[in-house]
């Protein structure tokens, strides 16, 4: 596929017939790139997710995406929202193309009827310059292709025209809007407004939760709203947490 849509939208757009891992592909070449330079493949063998996961897919029936973001003048303390945006982005993208609709898992799982259809994983490049926001969306695959039970597909999941090249340029099109408004408010989420539209986006807020921490603890209680960093606040008995890193499930009461 020549990805002709999506080569419009962008300065630079790769097609790999196959890459061990998108991310590091473009993380080992992004000083020679610019902003916004975009690398896809169908066939990706090595890649990962969040929390140490693999993410490989049989040949053809997955797209990997790395965009490489160089926010020339923004704080590095920004950085943590990009996942966000990535998951948001990507939301809005295949939203139109599933009938029901998707949502948002904090902080960038994206969900068909609580199964994961998407996921965004992004990591800084050396000297924090900058980072490589990478995703990994299930367009094809039947029930046996699938890599675990609460994963889906776009094709599984009655979506209409399945085309990469439509998903990657609807993505696109998300992301570097999404993109622009951060930059021209300067890394700021309250003044874009963007920590309110990820909000909106996220179905985890309002809903019972277990997540399971870094330390190895879980951590049950209600998830009542996501602050100035990005981080979701959950509240329990004893009192309310920020949680910055962890794995959310949504529970069912």
């Amino acid at each position: 596929m020549d990805f002709q849509r999506s080569r419009s939208l962008v300065p630079v757009l790769e097609v790999l017939p196959e890459a061990g891992s998108t991310n590091d592909v473009l993380s080992s070449r992004a000083g020679d790139l610019p902003d916004l330079a975009v690398l896809v493949t169908e066939n990706q063998t090595g890649g990962r997710g969040r929390l140490g996961r693999t993410w490989v897919t049989p040949p053809g029936t997955a797209l990997a995406i790395s965009v490489l973001i160089k926010p020339v003048g923004l704080p590095p303390a920004s950085f943590g929202w990009f996942p966000l945006l990535g998951g948001l982005a990507m939301s809005r993208a295949l939203d139109p193309l599933v009938p029901g609709g998707v949502q948002v898992k904090w902080p960038n799982d994206v969900l068909i009827e609580g199964d994961k259809v998407c996921g965004i994983l992004a990591e800084l490049l050396p000297g924090m310059s900058g980072l490589v926001l990478g995703a990994g969306v299930n367009l094809s695959q039947t029930r046996d292709q699938l890599p675990t039970e609460t994963s889906t597909s776009l094709l599984r999941a009655g979506a209409h025209g399945i085309d990469a090249d439509r998903v990657l340029s609807a993505y696109l099109i998300q992301l570097t809007t999404l993109y622009k408004e951060f930059l021209s408010a300067g890394g700021d989420p309250l003044r874009s407004a963007l920590r309110d539209e990820v909000a909106e986006a996220c179905h985890t807020i309002g809903r019972a939760v277990r997540v399971h921490l870094p330390s190895g603890d879980d951590l049950l209680g209600t998830a009542v709203g996501i602050d100035e960093h990005g981080r979701l606040i959950v509240e329990s008995d004893a009192g309310r947490t920020a949680v910055a890193a962890g794995d959310v499930t949504h529970l069912r009461y």
